[in-house]
């Protein structure tokens, strides 16, 4: 049976250590907080400004709407305005543009005649996703200047496809990263922060201390824990707190729903960051192996920076195994989508068995006993 006083005071007793340690209060604290605002603003899927260039061997008054049109839309900045096409290669070679307009000399001519008219946009494929969206801006350009000159005149067509975009209306790429990176960032912090301190025993020669007490390997594990267990929900609210004030991400959910999520995510990184100090005894080994054993699943396997459904079938496969692909599910789903326990409860369950795995993992590896 788990003794109370027993287990609170080496909560206490841990406590008192992360006052003492300087290093620990700032990776806690503010290293959260460094890391969002550094990967919020530094990480974005967003292309907002195609760098243009313009060759319009036309001339006319409509020429010159189109590449009006080009400019209003708010994606394309004409940067360059070649003579001829010739010019044209060695501007996306040296980058100075991403995309080119090429308007032919019988744009007008074949407007005025009633005839389709041809347009070249020639761009740079080396960045594909890049490509692809501005591409995807050029067409809709066109297509809304085409309808704009054809009028009332223009032949309705016999179908008419009205889109509508739920949860992130405007497409805005923060408002999946942020929930995102809350995510991958308390995955990180709680394994580093954790995988510190029976390792910090060891080095400062008090597990002996602490052997010869009366407190069992699972109070001394869940003692341990209980500390960070709280900074971390503290971490939690406030990389909430500035990704709803300081970003914009719009939050629908229950914060009551995410924070009991979040203590069942955390207590499974707490966890494993337990089980690697136990295992390890060094905090330089235990650090770097927490950041190897965090930091890169999280961050690529999670499904934050590219989609799980994308990757190979074996990959998918690996992903499972990792615990911020459903906290990031979670995140999501509780910002944008206002979702809880009846659409994410699979999600739940999967976290309940991380925090279950993370506890006997630890559990098993601490020993009081001394070689």
């Amino acid at each position: 049976m788990i003794n109370r006083q027993r287990l609170l005071a080496v909560a206490r007793k841990e406590v008192i250590q992360l006052r003492r340690d300087v290093r620990s209060l700032i990776l806690a604290f503010l290293l959260p907080v460094v890391l969002l605002v550094i990967f919020a603003y530094g990480i974005s899927w967003d292309v907002n400004d195609v760098r243009t260039a313009v060759v319009d061997e036309d001339g006319s008054a409509q020429s010159r709407a189109l590449v009006d049109a080009f400019r209003s839309s708010g994606y394309f900045t004409v940067r360059e305005r070649p003579a001829g096409t010739a010019a044209v290669g060695p501007l996306i070679d040296r980058g100075r543009v991403k995309l080119a307009l090429v308007i032919p000399p019988d744009f007008s001519a074949d407007l005025a005649a009633g005839r389709p008219a041809q347009l070249q946009a020639i761009v740079d494929g080396s960045d594909a996703n890049t490509a692809t969206i501005a591409l995807g801006y050029t067409q809709a350009v066109v297509q809304s200047y085409a309808a704009a000159l054809g009028g009332a005149a223009r032949p309705v067509a016999p179908v008419r496809l009205e889109s509508r975009v739920w949860y992130n209306e405007q497409l805005v790429s923060r408002n999946m990263i942020v929930p995102g990176l809350v995510a991958v960032i308390m995955m990180i912090i709680a394994a580093m922060l954790t995988s510190l301190t029976i390792a910090r025993e060891w080095e400062r020669g008090t597990m002996e201390q602490l052997a010869s007490t009366p407190v069992h390997r699972v109070e001394v594990v869940l003692g341990k824990l209980l500390p960070y267990l709280a900074i971390g929900l503290v971490d939690v609210l406030v990389t909430t707190a500035l990704g709803v004030w300081l970003f914009g991400v719009p939050f629908r959910g229950n914060l009551l729903y995410l924070a009991g999520a979040s203590a069942l995510f955390l207590t499974g990184a707490l966890g494993l960051g337990l089980f690697i100090s136990a295992a390890t005894r060094s905090q330089l080994l235990a650090t770097q192996l927490a950041m190897v054993v965090t930091f890169l699943p999280a961050f690529l396997l999670s499904g934050f920076m590219y989609a799980v459904e994308v990757m190979p079938r074996a990959l998918q496969l690996v992903t499972m195994l990792v615990p911020a692909r459903y906290f990031l599910v979670v995140t999501r789903g509780v910002f944008l989508k206002g979702s809880g326990p009846a659409e994410l409860w699979v999600q739940g369950l999967l976290m309940l068995a991380f925090a279950a795995i993370g506890l006997a993992l630890a559990t098993r590896a601490f020993r009081k006993e001394i070689a």
